[in-house]
């Protein structure tokens, strides 16, 4: 009797727990359902959340009509989720694990409802159905799931005789930013022996609070030298073999923010001192490194001793605050690689962006790589001014500038800018008409004599931080004619890929000047139309719906939903307003510093993205906190403007971007057709995860990356810019992953990897500094090579 007793009590337990559970569930769903209804919604989760509701009243009451209406609901839902979301994964997942594991706890409960005289099979086989079902949906997210699949074979070529890469002496290993490694000892069918050679450590640990410190350096080696560079600006010299350091140098720099250095420059002396006009002995300073720092110098080394130039600039040292007026503690310094091209060195500059618009200026210069001499400047407010100003005078203050990397054209002799916008980013009713001509623009400057060839825009009067953040791709094209188009591949925040004419700035791919909406902002002013690069493909830029909204749970995707419908959005140029409104892509990307690689034997462009939206929306004047600085996120002050601006990431409660995964990819483009060869998603949870924690779990749902890919002639590309801490290889055939090795901690650096003279073995090297996302930091540079026959 007392075990009957128990037995009913626990049937009892057990529809109280899956009534209470269904109940709190629905009830949310419904409330935040007539809050989505109400901003103009669809109005499923209302019924839904009321059919839940009455379905967990009837079980708490012990009623089979309960399990039925709930059945019926969820079926329901089936149809609803696909045609809300259509056949893929992530999206019906969001919509349907949490209502399929309350189908299978009805399945469980329906024989334990009072008169149901029926055999337990069918309900218990129905479970068993549904568990398999949740099983199933549950172990293919560790499934990596190509967005465009492969289909057709792309062969590799062995290096040919005399053509083997013997040194990597450019942040791009070359001035047309190809990291494009003409290297095969290690292959497809040797990858997987990879191995650690060594381990080195800077000491110059990057501590990151806000904007700090990152490491982002990729480092140059020539002969059996490795040269790095850390985010607070110190070189090192190690041996290529060992990882033993041979030198290193402390420029004692600093910056309140924004501390990285993402490679060196380097120059060598290969003519004899009279021909190059100096008198100095040959073995001083006859191979040199240029280190760009954050407290706005540029600093000539010896790169065989680590010391100083001397007869460069003053002692070794060019002061880049000359000519530029106030310079306030971190708004202006140097974190992209010196472009080193022929004799002289070229220099532009980050500026902080969105204090004010009397910021320091976007003025690039190049320097004399021996002495050190300014050879001429390009300040895009005054073209005229190739000098230093006249005394008492600046450079234009406030202009667009150039943050990221240059290339060179040493057979057109031409340097490549992709220039930044007039500061601040978000109000340029204050801009002059020089500001908007250069602004987010690639900038063909002549390498004699600093003057502008020819410019192309790829954002009209930017008002979204749409500044071109990557070295330019030079990439000579076949024309199926037997000869080649000299072509400048540009990517872009946006998410486009614009491919010019490098001789003459003219699209080879198609561009489309498109109409956009405009603001009504009082003193702004707004472009009509937009180029829309649709000759290349479009990345991470998709118009997106209240149906692409994503979340863990069916409770995140309510939020997001909400988020969304209560948000202004009209597309990629959705202008800003006093309003909440959405940017998609976001102003870190789309595509960023990271920059692409080739394989040039099968004109293939690999490039890695991230997908992040922003709300933004402008401050009015008085409403500016007198603490305003946010420099990526939260409310900038845009001194001189009638407005802040506050911008926000586009997450969900958990931390979790609000749209459909991936949040990041990596693409091979055929740059021949224009046409995407294959696309996968690039990274997963295991380091990261809601609210910050490490979800400890392989799952390549595709991150946000940050970084640059490395391709090598045997048809690999390396690429370790995730958020989870690994060096992956892919197969850049089809984008397969087919080696990876943990590092200790994540990396935002781009691999290399160079064939060393003494023993002939091949190294692919990486910094490892920590991931963006992660509060881990390291200092490691770790060698990775096969192991000794």
């Amino acid at each position: 009797m007392q075990k009957a007793h128990r037995t009913r009590d626990g049937k009892k337990y057990l529809l109280w727990f899956l009534a209470g559970l269904m109940f709190i569930i629905g009830l949310a769903i419904c409330l935040l359902g007539a809050r989505l209804a109400f901003v103009g919604g669809t109005f499923y989760f209302v019924a839904m959340g009321l059919a839940m509701i009455i379905a967990a009243v009837l079980i708490a009451r012990r009623r089979r009509s309960g399990i039925i209406l709930y059945a019926i609901a969820f079926v329901a839902s089936l149809f609803w989720a696909v045609a809300d979301a259509g056949w893929h994964y992530w999206p019906l997942f969001s919509r349907l694990f949490t209502l399929g594991v309350l189908a299978f706890l009805c399945a469980i409960a329906w024989p334990l409802m009072p008169g149901h005289s029926a055999k337990k099979g069918p309900a218990f086989g129905l479970a068993a159905i549904l568990a398999i079902g949740l099983g199933v949906s549950f172990g293919w997210m560790f499934r990596s799931q190509p967005l465009v699949s492969a289909t057709k074979t792309i062969p590799v070529f062995p290096v040919a005789a005399g053509e083997q890469q013997k040194n990597w002496e450019h942040w791009g290993n070359t001035p047309h930013g190809d990291r494009f490694a003409a290297l095969d000892q290690i292959n497809k069918q040797n990858v997987s022996r990879l191995q650690v050679a060594w381990t080195a450590h800077t000491g110059d640990l990057p501590v990151s609070k806000g904007s700090g410190a990152e490491d982002q350096n990729t480092p140059l080696q020539v002969g059996d030298t490795l040269y790095v560079c850390t985010p607070y600006s110190k070189v090192l010299a190690l041996d290529v073999d060992s990882g033993k350091e041979k030198w290193r140098f402390d420029p004692q720099a600093a910056s309140p923010n924004w501390q990285r250095c993402r490679g060196l420059g380097y120059y060598e002396d290969h003519a004899a001192p009279a021909a190059t006009g100096s008198s100095r002995p040959p073995a001083i300073c006859s191979r040199r490194l240029f280190l760009p720092t954050i407290d706005a110098r540029l600093i000539a080394l010896d790169a065989d001793t680590g010391k100083l130039c001397d007869a460069f600039g003053d002692r070794g040292t060019v002061d880049l605050g000359s000519g530029m007026g106030e310079i306030k503690p971190g708004y202006y310094q140097q974190t992209s690689t010196p472009l080193v091209a022929g004799e002289i060195v070229v220099v532009g500059g980050r500026v902080a962006d969105n204090f004010s618009t009397d910021e320091p200026p976007g003025v690039v210069r190049a320097y004399d790589v021996h002495s050190g001499n300014l050879v001429w400047a390009w300040d895009p407010g005054n073209p005229e001014l190739s000098g230093l100003p006249p005394e008492g005078q600046t450079y234009t203050r406030g202009t667009p500038n150039v943050w990221s990397a240059m290339s060179y054209d040493k057979r057109l002799n031409l340097i490549y800018l992709p220039t930044g916008n007039a500061t601040p980013d978000f109000f340029g009713g204050t801009r002059s008409a020089l500001d908007d001509k250069y602004s987010s623009a690639v900038v063909a400057i002549d390498a004699a004599t600093g003057k502008v060839r020819w410019h192309y825009q790829t954002t009209h009067h930017d008002l979204w931080d749409f500044d071109l953040p990557s070295q330019p791709l030079l990439f000579d094209l076949p024309d199926g004619k037997g000869g080649i188009t000299p072509v400048l591949v540009q990517t872009s925040k946006q998410g486009m890929i614009f491919m010019l004419n490098r001789v003459t700035g003219e699209p080879v791919a198609q561009v489309e000047e498109r109409p956009v909406p405009t603001g009504a902002i009082k003193g702004e002013r707004y472009s009509p139309t937009q180029p829309y690069s649709v000759g290349m493909p479009m990345i991470g830029n998709e118009q997106l719906k209240e149906s692409d909204m994503w979340g863990a749970t069916p409770i995140d995707l309510l939020l997001c939903r909400i988020q969304f419908k209560e948000m202004r959005y009209q597309g990629i140029f959705t202008p800003p307003g006093e309003d909440r409104a959405l940017q998609y892509p976001g102003s870190l990307g789309g595509m960023n510093w990271g920059s692409v690689a080739v394989d040039p034997h099968n004109n293939l462009m690999f490039v890695n993205d991230m997908r992040l939206g922003l709300a933004h929306y402008l401050v009015p004047r008085d409403k500016v906190p007198t603490n305003a600085s946010g420099i990526e996120m939260g409310i900038v002050p845009m001194e001189g403007t009638p407005f802040g601006a506050l911008r926000e990431r586009f997450l969900s409660p958990l931390g979790i971007p609000c749209q459909k995964p991936p949040f990041g990819t990596m693409s091979a483009v055929d740059l021949t057709t224009g046409k995407l060869v294959w696309q996968v998603p690039v990274g997963t949870v295991e380091d990261t995860g809601p609210l910050g924690i490490s979800m400890h779990m392989p799952i390549p749902i595709g991150m946000p990356t940050l970084g640059a890919p490395l391709s090598t002639q045997s048809g690999l590309l390396f690429f370790a810019g995730t958020q989870d801490f690994y060096l992956r290889a892919f197969d850049t055939a089809n984008g397969k992953e087919i080696w990876k090795s943990r590092l200790p901690v994540g990396s935002q650096s781009g691999p290399m990897t160079y064939l060393s003279p003494k023993t002939g073995k091949q190294y692919i090297v990486i910094n490892a500094g920590g991931a963006r996302q992660s509060p881990m930091r390291g200092d490691y540079i770790i060698a990775y090579a096969l192991p000794d026959k």
